[in-house]
């Protein structure tokens, strides 16, 4: 299960945003890192880098690696609208995120765990494939024998609204949640411009 292992507060600064939530040791170094932290005087990025960089944050993000994401940006580009909004649709409705979103997982990284360790059904089936991608109406909801785990009780109770996410629902009582449509642009909160990544694969 390809994903990234690596340091995230590193990460998190070298974007200047927190990619995987909320983390104490970003807000005491909000500065890309470095052998000589903020007092290193940068070069101005191009404009390539400045693509790849909207990228990578992309990809860090939601948690995927080139191959998916490329695979992704491919099927998005053959689809009608604009191919970086549907890209981002792509994302958003990934299983594994729709799971965070809904409020059973603290992080996408835990979201994935609770899918591929399979704890997740998928319209009334037990499903282990983070990467799927939803569809309206699909229903999303815990196994009975999973709905007792520490991680997905804890965050249901503290992260259990989903009224900010309109193109979901969810019943707190009975675990299960519903996606209703693809998330417009200005729906989504993730500071993200696909512009960006759309120009970068179109070289």
């Amino acid at each position: 299960m390809a994903r990234y292992t690596g340091p995230k507060t590193k990460k998190s600064r070298a974007f200047g945003q927190l990619i995987y939530g909320f983390d104490k040791n970003f807000e005491k170094k909000k500065y890309p890192p470095g052998e000589h932290g903020n007092k290193r005087r940068r070069k101005q990025k191009s404009d390539y880098a400045i693509q790849l960089m909207e990228k990578q944050k992309a990809k860090y993000t939601y948690g995927i690696l080139e191959r998916q994401f490329r695979f992704l940006f491919e099927k998005a580009s053959r689809k009608k609208g604009v191919t970086g909004e549907v890209l981002l649709q792509y994302l958003e409705a990934r299983l594994d995120n729709t799971v965070f979103r809904l409020g059973l997982a603290p992080t996408r990284r835990a979201a994935r765990q609770l899918v591929s360790h399979k704890h997740i059904m998928l319209n009334g089936v037990v499903t282990n494939i983070p990467s799927c991608i939803l569809r309206p109406g699909d229903i999303i909801s815990v196994r009975n024998r999973s709905r007792r785990l520490d991680t997905i009780v804890d965050s249901v109770e503290t992260k259990s609204d989903v009224r900010k996410f309109p193109w979901l629902e969810f019943n707190t009582d009975t675990f299960q949640g519903k996606f209703l449509e693809y998330p417009e642009r200005g729906q989504i909160p993730e500071p993200i411009n696909e512009q960006l990544i759309v120009e970068l694969y179109s070289k």
